[in-house]
């Protein structure tokens, strides 16, 4: 279809059962304004074609496996209906072109593609080093042109930079007919991010927006981790999942967030191992007097910590698969209560009087206490400061938005549903 023939396929309501299982049912009459106002921005950019498409991949957010990922450990995630959307076309130029609302449009050429510290941390390497991955995978490439534009707000801890990569990897396997899977096209981006964007990130967030639905990944082997996903549908409970930004200023955070891996794995390294999933609790609790002396007792304690959320995720995940929703929520407790008390990622001990995160849990828990119905709250991503997560009814969401946004500003509560498919042509 051309633009004109699409947005009318679109306002005659034929993608509405589509946008009702990305979105619910609440959402579809944004959704329909919202993919025609894309369809309009591609043919400003570009121009109007018989073979429009039409593309959608998840934000994610992290249920319980925090700081785990980086020595080997276990994670449970989940996709979000926030996402990225992209209105693409494939062109025989052998030339990506893409425009992303809000920011300057990208032209890579893929005969020159290479790796370039001057293209760090760029929009641009993200797309170069996802072309180059298919290809040095076999996959067959070429050029298309691409307008996207994104719910997932960066900074808001629910991957904007992953689903941006996966989308790349979603519509150049769709437009050329490559049969990639979900998780090859999740390594593939993790790859693109390491190698050609310069950041050494693990592989959750990646999976995570392209497998969709709750998953759980065992990284015991990082080059083939194994990806689970538990069937189970939250929204047809009646659940949402609030995600609450706090405000809180990420500057100067890197020294906290790096901490964490380095003294896990300083506690390894006293047993002779470069990741903590090679030692047990056992081991940690009769080492204690001398890891003290040599590793001081916060690493210590972060140890217990992915250790026992290793046990946590496994136990989550089968409370999923058997649809055992109390038990669950029992596991995302007690993950932020160990994130909190032994982890310790829930404020940064250089500005103890900015404890937005903590607050913001505080307030919460108080809140769910007062509901005659399961629930549960966390700090939610790398934490130190920005959000925490909560699970309650839909039917309380709107009194907790209203009391969130009363503490840390207008807009400051996101109302999700945890979305059951990951990265998807939608057309």
């Amino acid at each position: 279809m051309n633009s004109a023939q699409l947005k009318q396929y679109i306002a005659n309501g034929n993608l509405d059962a589509v946008f009702t299982d990305l979105y619910g049912s609440d959402k579809v009459a944004y959704q329909r304004e919202r993919y025609s106002e894309a369809i309009d921005a591609f043919v400003a950019n570009y121009t109007d074609s018989d073979d429009i498409r039409l593309f959608s991949v998840p934000g994610r957010s992290e249920i319980s496996g925090n700081h785990t990922d980086h020595n080997h450990g276990k994670v449970l995630a989940a996709s979000i209906n926030l996402d990225i959307i992209a209105v693409a076309r494939k062109t025989d130029t052998g030339v990506v072109n893409i425009t992303s609302k809000g920011f300057s449009p990208d032209s890579v050429k893929i005969s020159e593609i290479k790796v370039d510290p001057d293209k760090f941390f760029t929009s641009y390497a993200v797309i170069e080093g996802m072309c180059e991955g298919l290809e040095s995978a076999g996959h067959t490439i070429g050029g298309f042109d691409a307008y996207t534009t994104s719910d997932v707000l960066k900074g808001s801890g629910l991957s904007s930079s992953a689903a941006f990569e996966v989308m790349v990897g979603n519509i150049m396997r769709t437009l050329y007919g490559n049969d990639v899977d979900d998780v090859t096209i999740a390594k593939l981006a993790q790859y693109s991010e390491n190698k050609y964007f310069g950041k050494p990130c693990g592989l959750m967030d990646q999976t995570a927006c392209a497998v969709g639905g709750f998953i759980s990944i065992d990284f015991a082997d990082p080059k083939n981790p194994i990806v689970g996903k538990p069937a189970f549908d939250l929204s047809a409970l009646g659940y949402s999942l609030c995600i609450v930004n706090t405000g809180g200023n990420h500057a100067d955070l890197n020294a906290d967030y790096a901490s964490v891996p380095a003294e896990m794995k300083a506690v390894a390294a006293h047993f002779g191992k470069e990741v903590l999933r090679e030692v047990t609790l056992d081991e940690i609790i009769a080492a204690i007097p001398a890891l003290r002396e040599k590793t001081g007792d916060r690493a210590i304690m972060r140890a217990i910590h992915f250790v026992n959320e290793n046990a946590r995720v496994t136990k989550q995940a089968e409370a999923l698969a058997n649809g055992d929703l109390s038990a669950f929520f029992d596991g995302v407790r007690a993950s932020g209560n160990s994130s909190f008390k032994f982890l310790q990622n829930v404020y940064t001990v250089k500005n103890v009087e900015e404890q937005g995160l903590s607050l913001a849990l505080a307030v919460t828990e108080d809140f769910l206490a007062k509901l005659d119905a399961p629930s549960a709250c966390r700090v939610h991503g790398g934490g130190f400061a920005g959000t925490i997560q909560a699970f309650m009814p839909e039917s309380a969401t709107a009194d907790y938005a209203r009391l969130m946004d009363g503490v840390f500003g207008e807009g400051a509560t996101y109302i999700l549903r945890i979305r059951n498919k990951g990265a998807v042509c939608v057309y």
